[in-house]
């Protein structure tokens, strides 16, 4: 005999039957005005993923923020999850995120410059002026470095910077709606060319020079990779021409690191001698497509290189200029890489290295914008000429980006090797008026800081290691006995805790708990160097490998300025 069973599906009680609730859309939904005002925007621009941070901008410079709906419009019309859309646009300092219920931002945002030589001369009481008498519609913010330590303290209003800002300046240029880069005067493509410029290439390119000429001549020179970690420029070139292709290039000129400018200096005067060392290098590793990362403070670079790369005539790879958006990080090269395919600037682990596996998962050339700019010279004038410079048993020429409490900062192109006291009275007019000299910082904030009686020290690769120190990119910051070293590390690891990209525990923890312990009026060394024994041996990336140097130096060489003073005796 049978019976009959009501058959009941999953969630639904006996007796619903088979009627539905009215489907309702899931999700975010996009407004059809937000929709309407992307579409604009973007025009006929390619909607591919790595275009992200591009299209971000555009969003940024258009509106002065982003709103949560501009945002799902733009994750719509590329073809992304939202959230992929909106991790990367909050990872960034200058893309200012406006989540749903919170007011707009003001449609000025002034940046003034909180790292270290503008701490030293006056940034914090610039902030906290213009927080006080700033109007209605203007936003005052902390900035980290933007590279122009020389003109200490900087604000920065809209994309035009001050230089030795006082509130006043700045806030009638706010007025004036002074808020675009100023471009200096530069070399030119007709300037460049008619003074011999891209006929260097132009014999590689015929074969009158072959790519084992140039390759020798870097060797015989010994360049080496001048963005900081060094690397001998001719075995990275043979390196990645050794790998199978499809090649590609990548450009670093994300110049982050607090008191280095130098890239800045030579990108704003001589964009061509540059390019033409790019355009070397690509056609040497035999890449289609060429990169270039420029930092979003350095906007005048941005300008420049934009009108001279349309200047060139056809032939060889493709030039892309990228715009980073204010994250120190990317300037660590697998950073470098995710930032320009669209991403957060997270760095990869390693193996496999960039020469291996490396943009958009090929081998990639990387090198640094001053690496390149010297590659012209030293072909056409030889390595005798390179290696004719240096002092002390040093061999070459390095550009040191000086700052601090010198009668003139600035880009000073001396012999490799050269020691800061030298640096100081033979190029920098000796020390500000006023002023004695009490320490020094041989490599920027990651280098670690000296003593005025370790002044005789060669600065260039390999010679400060022993002391706890290296020399990066050769950035000099120079403190006087008006300046406190303990405070010094503070600002710096203030900095790296900031920029920390938090991806590994050790340097995002280690650098939040190391600012906290460094505020206190003693220090408790052990602690402190145990932490930072602890980010130097577990970050996956330099910053946090090297954001305890500061910190070890200053235990190591100034005890009496964390120490009570009858301890320090």
């Amino acid at each position: 005999m049978s019976h009959d069973v009501q058959q009941v599906r999953p969630f639904e009680h006996p007796g619903e039957g088979r009627k539905r609730a009215k489907s309702t859309p899931k999700g975010r939904q996009v407004d059809p005005t937000a929709a309407h005002e992307i579409e604009l925007l973007l025009g006929d621009r390619p909607r591919r993923r790595d275009l992200l941070i591009e299209h971000l901008h555009l969003i940024q410079d258009k509106y002065h923020q982003i709103s949560a709906a501009h945002l799902a419009a733009l994750a719509d019309e590329m073809k992304l999850s939202f959230a992929e859309v909106f991790e990367t646009a909050t990872f960034y300092a200058h893309f200012d995120v406006v989540k749903e219920g919170e007011p707009d931002i003001a449609p000025l945002t002034i940046r003034v410059c909180d790292s270290l030589t503008c701490a030293m001369l006056g940034g914090e009481k610039l902030l906290q002026e213009l927080q006080d008498s700033a109007g209605p519609g203007i936003r005052v913010v902390r900035a980290p470095c933007v590279g122009l330590c020389d003109a200490a303290p900087v604000a920065e209003v809209g994309h035009h910077f001050v230089h030795q800002a006082t509130a006043a300046e700045v806030l009638a240029t706010a007025e004036r709606g002074d808020t675009h880069p100023h471009v200096p005067d530069y070399v030119g493509y007709d300037a460049y060319v008619a003074d011999g410029g891209y006929q260097l290439l132009a014999r590689l390119r015929s074969g009158a020079v072959t790519k084992d000429d140039i390759l020798k001549v870097l060797d015989d020179s010994s360049l080496r990779g001048l963005g900081g970690a060094g690397f001998p420029t001719g075995r990275k070139w043979r390196a990645v021409l050794g790998e199978p292709g499809p090649r590609l290039m990548a450009v670093n000129g994300d110049e982050g690191e607090p008191g280095t400018f130098k890239d800045r200096v030579y990108l704003n005067s001589d964009p061509h001698r540059f390019l033409e060392g790019t355009l070397i290098a690509a056609h040497i590793v035999e890449a289609s497509d060429v990169y270039i990362y420029i930092r979003d403070e350095y906007p005048a670079a941005l300008e420049i290189l934009e009108c001279e790369i349309a200047k060139l005539p056809p032939g060889g790879p493709v030039l892309h200029l990228r715009r980073g958006a204010g994250a120190y990080i990317c300037g660590e090269e697998s950073s470098l890489l995710e930032s320009i395919e669209g991403k957060r600037g997270l760095p990869r682990h390693k193996p496999p290295y960039p020469f291996q596996v490396g943009l958009f998962g090929l081998p990639t050339l990387i090198n640094n914008i001053e690496t390149l700019f010297w590659v012209r010279d030293i072909v056409e004038k030889g390595p005798q000429w390179w290696n004719s410079h240096g002092r002390n048993e040093r061999r070459g020429l390095r550009s040191y980006s000086v700052s601090g409490r010198v009668k003139n900062p600035g880009v000073k192109l001396a012999p490799a090797g050269i020691t800061v006291r030298e640096l100081i009275d033979e190029f920098c007019g000796g020390m500000a008026d006023g002023h004695e000299f009490h320490a020094y910082l041989p490599g920027g904030a990651s280098g670690g800081i000296l003593p005025a009686s370790m002044d005789d020290i060669p600065l260039d690769f390999g010679t400060l290691e022993k002391y706890g120190c290296f020399i990066g990119s050769a950035a000099v910051i120079i403190l006087s006995e008006q300046d406190s070293v303990k405070g010094a590390a503070l600002n710096l690891m203030r900095f790296f805790e900031d920029e920390s990209c938090g991806q590994c525990t050790p340097c995002r923890v280690g650098t939040q708990k190391a600012a906290l312990l460094m505020q206190k009026p003693v220090w408790n060394r052990e602690l402190l160097e145990e932490l930072g024994q602890a980010m130097r041996d577990a970050s996956i990336c330099g910053l946090g490998q090297a954001a305890s140097n500061p910190l070890t130096t200053v235990i190591k060489y100034f005890p009496d300025e964390f120490l009570p003073k009858e301890a320090a005796e």
